[in-house]
């Protein structure tokens, strides 16, 4: 799955781990003020933020343009050195562009929760009637977000299409490096299926998951030095009482407590999902030799198989009931949780029109990157369901034994494990 797409796998996301860990940690306690060298300081300390579309080509983002770029060369450089693959284009250029369209759009984000203070500030002055205004005022304002809403938009559509090419490049890889095998593996029970939908079924949540997990992470990057610099305005939680970082302490309660509760509620699942693909299979499997051969899929034999697809669905869809319980009521809950943490905040008049949407915008960023394995467990689950398919691919490939549900198919067919 990994191997025909990326060179020598496990040191190469080990690698890109530390390099990416080193660039970020280096960035921070340093590297973003070499900027100055080259006349792209950064912003200066208490400077207000750029508000509108103009921050996109600020100084302190074009240097880490140039930043991002050089770090990503010389990634891709030692790999073309070190060991060179015929996807590394792909898997390394196309992927580190694909991150800095998220990292891209995340940061229009930004610049629209730094839009919602002083326009939001704007309107409690209007509807309060402190402030004056025209027309042509109120709609120059509106403008920027607009701006902003219309940049941010294309470029998603942009990295929506490049990403779809990349995933599809990458089921191509896997294709082609399963088929030049194709002897070898022929004898796995739905080889056919495994290899023509299983690849793609895999490439399309990876598609899915790898694009949220990145846009979590860098929102959660992005959006915690705002949040910490919004609390200044927060002073307790309720009940708990006073805290450091009063903001930072309840997102991580909440998403903690929210993730655990999903993750405990769906124990059952993903082994459900493994089995309901294989009597799917078996079922079809089953039909498919009926269409050729006259003494098979007899109704005694497709009513069994039906059962067994019929018993594992009806299983599924009991354990999806609490599952679904526990996940609906989090996320209802997590609707109205910002306004319980400011509640004392409002009630006492603290905080602006502004400041609110500020906080809670920055907030809610901050708890949904957070909140990512509870919002992705269901197509978690069905990650690994695939994953153990073709995980017997790889194990024949490799030499090592077949997982335990393959070595019982089998037996009964009269096979011997090649391993």
């Amino acid at each position: 799955m990994f191997v025909s797409f990326f060179p020598q796998p496990k040191l190469f996301f080990t690698s890109a781990a530390v390099w990416s860990l080193a660039a970020i940690l280096f960035w921070f306690f340093g590297g973003e003020h070499l900027g100055a060298f080259f006349g792209l300081p950064p912003a200066a300390a208490g400077e207000p933020p750029v508000v509108g579309i103009a921050v996109l080509w600020s100084t302190p983002f074009l240097w880490f343009y140039i930043y991002f770029a050089f770090c990503v060369l010389v990634f891709y450089a030692f790999w073309r050195w070190y060991s060179p693959h015929p996807w590394q284009n792909w898997s390394i250029l196309v992927a580190a562009f694909i991150l800095f369209l998220i990292y891209f759009n995340v940061q229009i984000s930004v610049a629209i929760n730094d839009w919602y203070g002083p326009f939001f500030d704007y309107i409690q002055g209007l509807m309060a009637k402190t402030m004056e205004s025209t027309d042509t005022e109120f709609y120059t304002k509106l403008a920027t977000f607009a701006w902003l809403a219309l940049v941010g938009m294309n470029v998603q559509v942009v990295n929506n299409f490049i990403v779809s090419h990349w995933i599809f490049r990458w089921r191509t890889a896997m294709n082609d490096y399963f088929m030049s095998n194709w002897t070898r593996l022929r004898h796995i029970e739905g080889a056919s299926q495994r290899i023509q939908e299983d690849t793609m079924r895999f490439s399309q949540i990876m598609e899915d998951l790898g694009s949220s997990f990145i846009q979590s992470i860098m929102t959660l990057i992005a959006f915690l030095p705002v949040m910490i610099q919004l609390q200044a305005h927060i002073t307790e939680l309720p009940i708990i009482g006073a805290v450091p970082q009063p903001l930072v302490i309840a997102a991580l309660g909440w998403c903690l407590f929210g993730t655990a509760s999903v993750m405990i509620a769906g124990l059952k699942l993903p082994g459900l999902q493994f089995r309901n693909q294989r009597v799917e299979a078996a079922y079809r499997k089953e039909l498919v030799y009926g269409e050729d051969h006259a003494d098979r899929a007899q109704p005694a034999t497709t009513a069994e198989l039906f059962a067994n697809v019929r018993h594992n669905y009806f299983r599924l869809y009991f354990h999806y009931i609490y599952f679904n319980v526990v996940r609906y009521t989090y996320l209802q809950a997590d609707n109205i949780f910002s306004f319980l943490i400011l509640g004392p905040s409002i009630v006492a008049h603290k905080i602006t029109f502004g400041a609110l949407n500020q906080i809670s915008n920055a907030f809610g960023k901050v708890t949904n990157s957070l909140q990512f394995l509870l919002n992705s467990w269901s197509t978690i689950v069905e990650l690994q369901s695939v994953h153990k398919r073709l995980r017997a691919f790889e194990a024949t490939l490799e030499g090592a034994p077949l997982p335990d549900l393959d070595q019982r198919y089998l037996a009964r067919q009269g096979v011997k494990d090649p391993a």
